[in-house]
């Protein structure tokens, strides 16, 4: 075992010893507001309206307590603070004193708790050490530091996480060192502090902290104004399911659970897309003129759908024929109107049409015209032809249209190329959608429109039974009141704040879906031109990230400094990416291990054993998790390879996947199939990924 993760391994008992005696004082504290809520029970047995009364606000405010202490009893205790002055501070969900009036935990909304959140590396508020805990029940799992104050630090103090790297660097032999720290937690630092009402927009290479000061950014945000930005919510978007597992944690252990998590696979509610595209399908998926095609699309006639309206009415044939029904469809659907919401002027356009040649036959006994429409819907025929004719559409419906060649190429015509139809042609499987498809979907969904619904009558969540309400206090009420105006729908789109994490490969309609979501928010923005994977059209691209983020003044801040990787991995990466872009400027690594990258090259029958000898080895090597990268059609091949190896250390991703990620040691394997498939700059971002070992496999 390393030192590394005999440290680590010691400071996660450290603080589980702190949170099994803040777990053990909090169940003799249950104990007592239950044997309280007992009390007050009793106290109705002494008959008098006196103690009826202390009877209920006894049972109220101690079943209050004992509900407060069993709601926050999942992952109670997620920080600490080492302070300059002072005794340790423990960060909860609620606070818990001992039996001797000792803080245990301080409630994260003390003043006390502040610095948490609003200490950094060029203001430390006193705070040496902030430590974020992980917790699953009353089980430490994970603890991660932010060294703010290393001048400060004892030399027995011991840094895990990113803190430990940063510790190294500051205690590293000279004064260079120490500037460099200074100069990467003054750059994280201002992209944190940046106005809230603005668009941030962090930018930098592999290893500089953009995920980590986005994810500050959106914790410092929640506590600096939490009426606004928890009301309104903060999105954090990230590229695949991966990633969002991946920082899942980050935000509750900063205390902060009240914001929304997506990849742009799940931004739609109810949907979780993982297949990827290959590169020129997605550009093409992702292009704006897409917007142009579904546009059409939601115009056409229904496949299979009817082609002509035949009704007996009083003897007399009616009839429309494909063409009129035509016409009435493309009258309904003047210039932006939204097809499931129109449905109406649809069938008025059809008892129109019906009433207009029922008069020219001279139809005996016509009766008038509202009698005439009335007869016609009540006739089941009628009825089915509607539903034939005019069905509510759902976006999935109208994607897998595209799916035939014959649609396709008519919908597109005149706006794609032909080479581009012939691109996506077959990339469209109803039913299974990729991640590209999300965005046209809520493309689609934009387009098609709601049908008008009846209003939903508010529930009193009080009411018991007919003429019979819960007996509440005012609080209660109130409660009730401010959860009401607080509930969202599944497709919330009123955010107050939009992080958007790896952003350079955001396409210009994932932009437009993510703008539906933000027009009301600001805006942090990150990312690396050097790792972006899009091959559309710069200025389509431009546009519609102008559009998302709208007239909000813009903040732009640089990283420079990669601290994650080792000098020897990123200049393996750094060499990769300049033979393709020689001129890309490229973050500066400054922390050496000595170590330099394995570069091993096998026959493709070795490739199996070599790929789980070189993960084994790294699990043995190294504290923390192996990464194995792999091209994308490769993953579930190679993820059978290493079946027998521990997975709770273990991730197998493709080179897509592992955007935004990082690994203590990490196996690339086949990397020059992923150049060959994603391109040179997918491979650079796939070499960057490891802080500590890094070990790529090729065949011949």
């Amino acid at each position: 075992m390393t030192d590394a993760a005999t440290t680590l391994q010691q400071e996660i008992a450290a603080e589980q010893s702190h949170v099994d005696r803040v777990y053990a004082r909090l169940a003799q504290l249950r104990q007592a507001a239950v044997r309280a809520e007992k009390d007050g029970y009793r106290l109705a047995r002494v008959g008098n309206f006196g103690a009826l009364v202390e009877r209920d606000a006894m049972v109220f405010h101690a079943a209050r307590r004992r509900q407060a202490l069993d709601a926050e009893h999942e992952g109670l205790v997620f920080g600490r603070l080492d302070l300059r002055e002072g005794p340790v501070l423990h960060v909860g969900r609620l606070g818990v004193r001992g039996e001797n009036a000792e803080p245990m935990v301080i409630d994260w909304r003390a003043p006390a708790a502040a610095a948490f959140y609003q200490a950094t590396a060029a203001d430390p508020r006193g705070v040496i050490r902030r430590r974020m805990i992980q917790s699953s029940g009353e089980k430490v799992t994970s603890i991660e530091d932010d060294l703010l104050d290393p001048a400060a630090a004892p030399p027995d103090m011991r840094v895990v996480g990113d803190g430990a790297l940063l510790a190294t660097l500051a205690r590293a032999t000279g004064r260079g060192m120490r500037d460099i720290v200074a100069t990467i937690q003054r750059e994280q630092d201002q992209a944190i502090r940046s106005p809230a009402a603005s668009v941030t927009i962090v930018s930098g290479g592999p290893g500089t902290g953009k995920t980590a000061v986005a994810l500050h950014r959106a914790a410092y945000l929640l506590y600096s104004d939490r009426s606004r930005f928890a009301g309104g919510g903060i999105l954090v978007v990230g590229p695949s399911g991966v990633f969002v597992e991946y920082i899942a944690s980050v935000l509750p252990s900063l205390g902060e659970d009240t914001a929304t998590l997506r990849s742009l696979g799940s931004v739609i509610p109810g949907l979780v897309a993982t297949r990827t595209d290959q590169g020129a399908v997605a550009a093409v998926k992702g292009s704006l003129r897409m917007r142009r095609v579904l546009e059409r699309a939601v115009r056409d006639a229904v496949p299979n759908g009817p082609t002509e309206l035949r009704l007996l009415y009083h003897g007399a044939l009616l009839r429309l024929t494909r063409p009129e029904l035509d016409a009435i469809r493309a009258r309904a659907l003047s210039r932006g109107a939204r097809r499931n919401e129109v449905r109406r002027a649809g069938i008025d356009g059809l008892f129109d049409a019906l009433w207009a040649q029922a008069q020219r036959l001279r139809i005996n006994r016509l009766p008038e015209q509202v009698q005439f429409e009335d007869d016609l819907s009540e006739r089941a025929d009628f009825r089915d032809f509607l539903r034939a004719w005019w069905p509510r559409l759902l976006p999935r419906h109208v994607l897998a249209w595209l799916a035939d060649p014959e649609r396709l190429r008519s919908y597109a015509s005149g706006i794609l190329s032909n080479a581009e139809i012939k691109t996506l042609t077959g990339a469209f499987t109803p039913g299974d959608p990729t991640i590209a498809d999300v965005a046209l979907l809520d493309e689609l969904d934009e387009l098609l429109g709601k049908p008008p619904q009846p209003p939903k009558p508010k529930r009193d969540p009080y009411h018991v039974v007919d003429g019979i309400r819960e007996v509440t206090t005012y609080a209660d009420r109130q409660r009730a009141a401010r959860a009401a105006a607080t509930q969202r729908p599944d497709d919330y789109r009123e955010y107050a704040h939009v992080v958007v994490d790896e952003s350079q490969d955001v396409s210009p309609m994932q932009w437009r879906m993510l703008g539906r979501r933000g027009r009301l928010a600001s805006w942090t923005v990150v990312g690396d031109p050097a790792q972006t994977a899009w091959t559309g059209d710069p200025g389509e691209l431009a546009k519609a990230r102008d559009w998302a983020l709208g007239s909000r003044k813009r903040h732009d801040f640089t990283l420079t400094t990669n601290y994650r990787n080792s000098a020897e991995i990123f200049a393996l990466a750094a060499k990769v990416i300049r033979e393709v872009y020689p001129d890309l400027t490229l973050p500066r690594a400054v922390r050496s291990t000595g170590v330099q990258p394995e570069e091993h090259t096998v026959a493709a029958a070795d490739l199996p054993d070599a790929a789980r000898k070189a993960a084994s080895g790294l699990l043995a090597d190294v504290e923390g998790t192996v990464g194995v990268i792999t091209p994308v059609p490769r993953r579930d091949e190679v993820a059978g390879w290493l079946t027998d190896l521990p997975a709770e250390r273990l991730q197998v991703v493709t080179s897509l996947q592992a955007k935004g990620m990082e690994y203590d040691g990490v196996v690339l394997v086949a990397p020059d199939e992923i150049r060959v498939q994603d391109g040179a700059r997918t491979l650079y971002v796939a070499l960057s990924r490891a802080t500590q070992r890094l070990i790529t496999i090729s065949t011949p």
